[in-house]
C-alpha cells in the first residue's frame, strides 16, 4: 500500500478545520471532488462563486472563511513534535472499517501514542455507559475491561468521567491495551480532571480524535465522537445507562452497522440501568463478564465457560440408586417391602441400594427397618422448604 500522497495529506488534514465531524454533505462532496478538489474550491480563484450542494451561501461563507485560515503544514509540523501523527483514507493504519460510515466517515484521524490503529481495531471491543455511575456500574466496566484486556482485546472508550473512566482505567490495570476517542483534539485534556489518566492512555495506548490539535469540544462533538466508537470496534458493551445517556447513541449506532452490542443489567430500581435495560429488551445481548463479551465478538472457540451450579453427593448416585433414597421419608424408619413397593424396584436390588447408601452415609439401620441419616433428612426438608418458598 504506497499511502496518499503528500497534497492529499496536507488537504485531508486542513479539511480536519474546515468540516465538523460527521458532516455527511462534506462527506459527498469529498467524494464528488476529492479532498484536493475541495479544498481548491473552497480556496482558489473564484471560490467565492462556486456553489456546492446542500448547503447556502452562508453557510458555505464558513465553510470558505476556516478554509482560508488553515495551515496544515503547520498543523502536521507541531503534531509531530508532540507526538502526534495523522492518518486518513488510504494510509496503511487507517481502520477500514469506519468506512462503514459512508458519507459521515472521518475526514481523517489524529492519533497520539505508538501502536497501529489498524491492527488494534481489528479486535476491539467499546465499553461505554453513564458518566454519574454507580459502585456497581463503575466496578462492572473496571472487571469486564480488565478482562478483556486480558485476552488480548483492545478496550475502547471515550475518557469521560463514570464508565468510561473505569473501563480505561481496568484495562490499563491488567498491563493491557486501550484506546480513547476524544470529541476534541488529542493534545487537549478533556475533562481536566482526567489530564493524568489521557496521559497514562497515550504512553500505553492510543488517543484519538478526528479534530486538529488545540479544538475544543461541544455538546454535539461528543454525540458524532460515538459514531466512531461503533464503526471502529467489534462491538459494544454498554454498562449503566439512563434512557437518554449518550452511550445509548454508541449502542444504537452498533446496531444500524451490523456490530454486536451487548449490555450489563442491573437492579430494575436503577434509573441508571433502565437504558440498559431497553437495549437488552431489544437486540442486544444481556453479558456479565469478559468471558460472554470475548464469546459473542470473538473467534470460533473463545467460548465462555459453562455455568454450573456445586456438584452434591446425591448427583453422583445411579437413577436407580435415588429412586430408593427418594422411596424413604423423612422422620421413621421402613421395612425393605415397603421401599420396593415405593420405588416400584424388586426387593433383591433394593436391598443392595440400600447398603450402598448405607455405606455412603445417606441412610441407617433400625432394627428391620431403613431411614434416612440425620444429615440427609435435614437436607431433604431444606430443599423442600426451598422449594415451597420459591412458587
Amino acid at each position: 500500500m504506497t499511502g496518499p500522497g503528500e497534497d492529499e495529506l496536507l488537504a485531508r488534514a486542513a479539511l480536519t478545520r474546515v468540516l465538523e465531524p460527521g458532516e455527511e454533505h462534506g462527506g459527498r462532496w469529498l467524494r464528488a471532488y476529492g479532498a484536493v478538489g475541495l479544498i481548491r474550491l473552497l480556496t482558489g480563484p473564484g471560490s467565492r462563486s462556486t456553489a456546492l450542494p446542500g448547503v447556502g451561501p452562508e453557510r458555505l461563507a464558513g465553510y470558505r472563511g476556516r478554509a482560508a485560515l488553515a495551515d496544515p503544514r503547520q498543523d502536521l509540523a507541531l503534531a509531530a513534535e508532540s507526538g502526534v501523527r495523522f492518518v486518513c483514507p488510504g494510509s496503511a493504519e487507517w481502520p477500514t472499517q469506519l468506512d462503514d460510515l459512508g458519507d459521515a466517515r472521518p475526514v481523517g484521524l489524529w492519533l497520539r501514542g505508538r501502536p497501529n490503529l489498524r491492527s488494534w481495531a481489528l479486535r476491539s471491543v467499546a465499553v461505554v455507559g453513564a458518566r454519574a455511575c454507580t459502585p456497581y456500574g463503575a466496578h462492572m466496566a473496571q472487571v469486564l475491561a480488565g478482562g478483556l484486556a486480558e485476552r488480548g482485546w483492545v478496550v475502547v472508550s471515550g475518557a469521560a468521567f463514570g464508565i468510561d473512566g473505569a473501563a480505561h482505567r481496568g484495562a490499563l490495570a491488567a498491563g493491557g491495551a486501550t484506546a480513547a476517542v476524544l470529541a476534541c483534539g488529542v493534545d487537549v485534556a478533556y475533562p481536566r480532571g482526567h489530564a493524568g489518566l489521557l496521559g497514562r492512555i497515550a504512553a500505553q495506548g492510543l488517543v484519538i480524535g478526528e479534530l486538529p490539535p488545540g479544538s475544543h469540544p461541544t455538546p454535539s462533538r461528543f454525540v458524532l465522537r460515538n459514531r466512531v466508537i461503533a464503526a471502529l470496534t467489534r462491538g459494544t458493551v454498554v454498562v449503566e445507562a439512563a434512557v437518554r445517556s449518550g452511550s445509548l447513541v454508541t449502542a444504537r449506532q452498533a446496531q444500524k452497522l451490523g456490530r454486536f452490542t451487548m449490555g450489563v443489567p442491573g437492579p430494575a430500581t436503577s434509573a441508571l440501568s433502565t437504558g440498559v435495560h431497553e437495549l437488552l429488551r431489544g437486540e442486544a445481548v444481556l453479558v456479565t463478564d469478559a468471558a460472554e463479551v470475548a464469546e459473542l465478538v470473538g473467534a470460533i472457540g473463545e467460548l465462555a465457560p459453562e455455568r454450573r451450579g456445586p456438584v452434591l453427593a446425591r448427583d453422583l448416585l445411579a437413577p436407580e440408586t435415588v429412586r430408593v433414597l427418594e422411596a424413604l421419608p423423612a422422620g421413621r424408619p421402613v421395612d425393605m417391602a415397603e421401599v420396593a413397593r415405593a420405588c416400584g424396584i424388586s426387593a433383591d436390588e433394593v436391598i443392595g441400594r440400600l447398603y450402598e447408601l448405607h455405606s455412603l452415609g445417606f441412610v441407617e439401620r433400625q432394627g428391620d427397618g431403613w431411614q434416612l441419616s440425620r444429615q440427609t433428612a435435614g437436607a431433604v426438608t431444606q430443599t423442600g422448604a426451598t422449594r415451597r418458598g420459591g412458587r
